[in-house]
């Protein structure tokens, strides 16, 4: 991710930004064309399933849960996230890994906290769904990006060849685990926008011969997951000829050239169809949009400031800044690779779900950041990163693809809407409502289980919520365990919510 955290007089602009949305957004030109659907054509039938990549990048999402941020369907009813992205049309999960993302005394650098076991738990979660995984690997202990490429604070002594190996033995690990756990891998990233800088590392031949060590780590896994290396700002042609041309001269073992397109700084989509079909004609790869996002308001949900905003500097705010903006460009960028022909794969949409607690104080937020790790950064990450000076949120939330409230926009539309699809439908199993262990009997077992969800103060992940909810009220309260008592009693024979409901496996 580009320019991260710039906050400069974000955060003085915040209160003003919250007045002002309307007046900003009326200043910006109208989306000349509603957003429609989008048809890869001569999509490879070899490559997810046949159906383009419709994807999103959640890697924050399991500390965003735990400080109580909630998400809800169409209907307005609380329901799993992974579900929600299923349901409209997402069929792919990006997830960045970084090595230690801590002072090695238990404390998060923040984040998302997105160490290995978070990525695990994430596959877990996003395979329930059939969604297939971007391994997106940072070899890094936070984030890495144009501007820094960090090595692993255990890796900063390491000579080349070392490093190549330790690379080698990170990446297996990091496959193996995230496979073990039920994740589907489709594809594995190496490295982080990584233009001509990677893991300390700036001689682009170095960088490929490091490269190749990861590599290797995944054709000796498995040969059928695809190999991704990403860079930053396809508005640089040259630098992008160079940097295939120079991957092709060291004969590196790769699938697809992957680019970050946020139309606010990387030039007009246009050019970056034109980059892609170069590369993808030139050295016969795929190609694909690895992050873009683009602002639905101007409004701050966090109180930690924006990113981009209709006040922020030097950058082209070609569409409006409202949901239907959103939804445009969102729609213009699938069509962009969609142009590049049969090589190009789809798109990835940047934390789409990176928002802060509803409704609560802005101390409540900063102690979640710092807690949870599902800010930016925490206080400890500036002995690791020196640009992490303080605690911080997401100056991403007035991009993503969730109001402030954890309800879908109409933008997160744009995925139903990019075909082929021809991925079969998630399979299911039949489950009985109130059997919250799955022994197939109902008995007090279940009762202290219920009661267990009802009063944690975070909603339990491996307790489905169709098996709690006995009323049907889209609540789990005092009333279900009442209900469950009465069952158990032999007062009444049923749930007003049925016997039985559809999980997936």
């Amino acid at each position: 991710m580009k320019k991260f955290f710039i906050r400069a007089a974000s955060v003085l602009l915040s209160a003003a930004l919250i007045f002002n949305a309307s007046f900003g957004a009326a200043e910006k030109k109208t989306a000349s064309a509603e957003a429609g659907a989008v048809t890869f054509v001569n999509f490879p039938e070899s490559v997810n399933g046949g159906e383009p990549i419709r994807g999103v990048d959640v890697s924050s999402i399991i500390s965003v849960e735990k400080s109580g941020v909630r998400f809800y369907d169409d209907r307005g009813r609380e329901e799993d996230i992974f579900k929600i992205l299923h349901d409209h049309g997402v069929n792919y999960i990006r997830v960045r890994i970084w090595n230690e993302p801590n002072d090695g005394s238990g404390h998060s650098y923040g984040g998302g906290n997105t160490d290995l076991d978070t990525a695990a738990e994430i596959a877990r979660r996003a395979s329930k769904y059939g969604m297939k995984m971007l391994v997106d690997i940072h070899y890094s202990d936070f984030w890495a990006d144009p501007e820094k490429q960090t090595r692993p604070k255990y890796w900063a002594q390491h000579s080349h060849e070392v490093l190549k190996g330790e690379i080698y033995k990170w990446t297996t690990w990091v496959v193996k685990v995230i496979d073990e756990a039920g994740g589907n891998i489709g594809m594995v990233q190496v490295g982080n926008e990584t233009s001509c800088f990677f893991c300390g590392e700036k001689d682009m031949y170095k960088i490929c011969d490091l490269f190749a060590s990861a590599n290797k780590a995944i054709r000796d896994y498995d040969r059928n997951i695809l190999i991704a290396h990403h860079f930053a700002n396809p508005s640089n042609a040259d630098h992008y000829l160079w940097y295939a041309k120079v991957m092709n001269e060291c004969k590196l073992d790769y699938d697809v050239f992957a680019t970050s397109y946020y139309p606010y700084w990387h030039g007009t989509t246009e050019n970056m169809t034109s980059v892609l079909k170069n590369i993808a004609n030139t050295y016969n790869k795929y190609v694909m949009v690895a992050e873009t996002a683009y602002p639905y308001t101007n409004e701050d949900g966090d109180g930690f400031g924006n990113t981009i905003s209709s006040y922020s500097k030097g950058v082209d705010l070609n569409y409006d800044i409202s949901v239907e903006g959103q939804t445009k460009a969102l729609t213009d960028v699938f069509q962009a690779v969609a142009d590049v022909g049969e090589k190009g794969l789809g798109v990835f949409y940047w934390e789409p779900a990176w928002i802060g607690e509803y409704n609560v104080s802005q101390q409540k937020q900063r102690e979640n950041w710092e807690k949870y790790g599902s800010g930016w950064a925490t206080a400890y990450a500036s002995g690791y990163d020196k640009n992490a000076t303080e605690t911080g949120g997401s100056s991403f939330d007035n991009q993503a693809l969730f109001d402030f409230s954890g309800h879908p926009l109409s933008s997160l539309d744009v995925f139903n809407n990019v075909y082929p699809k021809k991925q079969p439908p998630v399979k299911y199993e039949t489950a009985y409502i109130g059997d919250l262990n799955k022994d197939g009997r109902i008995n007090v077992y279940d009762l202290c289980l219920l009661k267990r969800v009802c009063f944690a103060e975070k909603p339990s992940r491996m307790i489905p919520k169709g098996l709690c909810d006995l009323n049907a009220d889209s609540e789990i309260t005092t009333a279900d365990i009442v209900l469950m008592q009465q069952y158990l009693f032999g007062r009444i024979g049923s749930f007003p919510a049925g016997i039985k409901t559809e999980l997936p496996v």
